[in-house]
């Protein structure tokens, strides 16, 4: 049985000629290389809760994100991670029996069931904070107060451009 792969010929886009772009660019390339090995993340589990996974530590996220909205449901989380539920309902019961998570019935449904960290989860998202401001914190340093106010306004406005092109991206394909 052979399994027939197509491939699309695309033609390759100029690099940009303006030398900031191309530095943005490259500079997303090494941050993106640098987050990609997750050291933050290891470091939290490290020293809160050995045995943990780093994908237990999306879904602490993912519960802190999805807090701010109202109830935090295994769907909620699946659809913050953009996983499928059953891989996140799995996820929350490996968290649930290891402490991290708690279930309990939602107060605006008692019908649904909604999860919550524990304090266990509260200690470990606590360490994540920690560990990413030291680091943060560190390699700001000796920077003038200036530039620390100036890179947290644009890299904030950056991030925020980057998402909306995402979405928007996402939202043209998904139509």
């Amino acid at each position: 049985m052979t399994t027939a792969t197509t491939t699309r010929e695309v033609e390759a886009s100029p690099l940009p000629e303006d030398e900031n772009l191309l530095r943005i660019g490259q500079v997303m390339t090494r941050m993106r290389v640098m987050t990609g090995r997750r050291m933050i993340g290891r470091l939290a589990i490290q020293n809160v809760a050995p045995g943990l996974e780093l994908s237990h530590l999306d879904v602490i996220d993912a519960v802190r994100r999805a807090e701010g909205s109202g109830e935090v449901t295994v769907g909620a989380i699946a659809e913050i991670l953009r996983i499928d539920p059953s891989r996140a309902s799995r996820i929350v019961a490996e968290m649930v029996a290891r402490g991290v998570l708690r279930r309990k019935a939602s107060q605006a449904d008692a019908r649904r069931i909604v999860v919550v960290l524990t304090a266990l989860g509260q200690r470990l998202l606590a360490e994540i904070q920690a560990q990413k401001f030291a680091l943060i914190e560190g390699i700001v340093a000796d920077w003038p107060a200036e530039d620390i106010e100036a890179f947290s306004r644009l890299f904030d406005r950056f991030i925020g451009g980057y998402e909306h092109a995402f979405q928007t991206r996402l939202k043209d394909t998904d139509g």
